[in-house]
């Protein structure tokens, strides 16, 4: 029955295989089924041109697939699209290292520190306004700090 229903639509067949594989990406993305995708509706294209045996169809069909699968991955490994920004959701982190100037004093351990267009909330030992600090780690979204020489 299957067989006889891709026979009878012909290189629409591939199309509709083409489309339902990148609706499969939009549900599980990751520019994999992609590229199955669209060498799918290639070989459609094609074969609405030239008489393809089925045979023929697959192979290229697997040819165009994974080689445009390869040709991606090449390509898109220079570019770090896959890398992302690893302090994204730890802003904080961003600041372990650099001195900063104190807004207010650290009272029983806490002060605030404004940095950029941000104040944060700061521990560490006891320094008056204006000091200055270095950020050592981060505790949640407190910034810890130590004096910094100079």
């Amino acid at each position: 029955m299957i067989e006889r229903l891709i026979h009878e639509l012909g290189p629409w067949s591939w199309w509709i295989l083409g489309l339902l594989l990148i609706g499969l990406e939009i549900l599980a993305p990751g520019t994999f089924f992609l590229w199955f995708g669209i060498a799918a509706i290639l070989v459609g294209t094609l074969a609405l041109f030239v008489e393809l045996s089925w045979q023929v169809a697959l192979l290229l069909f697997l040819v165009i697939a994974i080689a445009s699968l390869i040709a991606s991955r090449l390509f898109f490994r220079g570019t770090g699209a896959d890398e992302g920004d690893p302090g994204l959701n730890r802003r904080g982190s961003r600041y372990v290292g650099r001195t900063f100037v104190l807004d207010e004093p650290i009272v029983d351990g806490y002060g605030r520190i404004h940095i950029d267009d941000t104040i944060w909330r700061v521990k560490g030992p006891d320094c008056g306004g204006g000091s200055k600090v270095r950020v050592t780690n981060t505790d949640g979204a407190v910034l810890v700090v130590e004096p910094a020489e100079g």
